[in-house]
């Protein structure tokens, strides 16, 4: 499937993107707190304040519709992958507190962007039976260079400082990036879009989904592995050998899900991922078996491709002029969450670690209730 759509330049103008800005930022992710903790000696308090910065671009996502002044959406994508390159090398040679503020706003900011600019120009340059299948194909690529990344990354730190890895990443990200950068990009059709902020009555859907898949996200990245460290005392290695199965089953999950948001739509797949979730949370929250919670987790991160129908069925009621502007505003939302919700999360976990897992729960619920009014037509080609 993959070797098929790299033949459309659009396709693969955006691979080599993907590749790139999932090899920094997996590389980023698996030896940032290592490196936090061994070289700057952070404590508790500045790890969650680093998260909280780590934040503040994707909530600040929205400001990418300024940049449009001056760059074309498939240009200026290039230069936030650069930056994101740039922030990932750096981080060996700050090891200070604030060098680790300065660096991760670097990182996230060039992240972040490059998120909302790929879901924009998804949206833009292929057909609405195509969509679904681009996204999760390149879920798909980014899983395997997950796995590759974290094989080089447990290869070469027999060989080399955190430094030099960092350094080495950094470079990477830099010359895979750099090579897109003459390429051609398919010219887009239709209407130029906006160059302002757009909100619109017709899309208050597509924002409480952004605003509820945010929530359930942090539930899933903050207290999920901390509940098998924590309280079922995971390793460092088994934690690893986690993610490694976890991404070997997303790069094949991943396509088979955009399938199946052709094949019976976006309601109904919606429907099947929040019921899904409500009694996962639940097992979560009051089965006390490791085994069990592993289980959970692998299906917890398979569920987080589903999300690809929120934005298939916003691309099946937008104006064509509002994607750019309405996926900037749809990040935002969607990480509104995540500058209170670790820590209020944090504050209920000291009185039981259940409570984040049965507000997930809700939170199931309440999505569910507004899953049913997505409409959009089903599409099997």
């Amino acid at each position: 499937m993959i070797r098929n759509l790299l033949r459309n330049p659009a396709y693969s103008y955006l691979f080599i993107l993907t590749i790139a800005c999932a090899a920094g930022f997996q590389g980023w992710r698996t030896l940032i707190n290592n490196f936090a903790v061994d070289r700057v000696g952070v404590d508790g308090f500045w790890i969650g304040l680093l998260q909280s910065v780590r934040e503040i671009p994707g909530f600040l996502a929205l400001l990418v519709v300024y940049f449009l002044y001056f760059f074309r959406e498939e240009r200026l994508i290039i230069h936030f992958v650069i930056i994101m390159g740039l922030g990932v090398g750096l981080t060996g040679f700050l090891p200070t507190h604030i060098g680790l503020v300065f660096t991760i706003l670097i990182m996230s900011l060039g992240f972040h962007y490059y998120e909302t600019l790929r879901q924009s120009l998804v949206l833009q340059s292929f057909e609405k039976h195509k969509t679904s299948i681009v996204l999760g194909t390149l879920r798909s690529v980014t899983a395997l260079t997950n796995i590759s990344v974290g094989i080089i990354i447990y290869l070469a730190s027999m060989f080399l400082s955190m430094k030099s890895m960092f350094l080495v990443l950094g470079i990477a990200v830099l010359l895979i990036a750099g090579s897109t950068y003459f390429r051609k990009y398919p010219e887009i059709k239709g209407e130029p879009q906006h160059k302002k902020m757009i909100l619109k009555k017709k899309y208050w859907l597509f924002y409480v989904l952004n605003f509820l898949s945010g929530a359930r996200r942090q539930i899933f990245v903050v207290f999920s592995i901390f509940l098998l460290v924590q309280h079922y005392n995971f390793s460092v290695k088994a934690i690893t050998i986690l993610f490694v199965i976890n991404n070997v089953l997303n790069y094949f999950a991943a396509p088979l899900i955009a399938k199946f948001i052709n094949k019976f739509g976006e309601r109904k797949m919606l429907y099947t991922e929040y019921t899904s979730l409500f009694f996962l949370f639940l097992a979560y929250a009051f089965i006390d078996s490791s085994w069990i919670a592993v289980i959970l987790y692998v299906l917890d991160n398979i569920l987080f491709n589903f999300s690809i129908a929120i934005k298939t069925y916003f691309q099946k009621v937008a104006d064509k002029r509002d994607i750019a502007s309405s996926m900037a505003v749809g990040f935002t939302i969607n990480h509104i969450t995540a500058v209170f919700f670790p820590l209020l999360g944090g504050i209920f976990w000291m009185y039981s670690f259940k409570i984040p897992f049965i507000a997930g729960a809700v939170l199931a619920l309440v999505s569910l209730f507004f899953a049913r009014m997505v409409k959009g037509e089903i599409i099997e080609q």
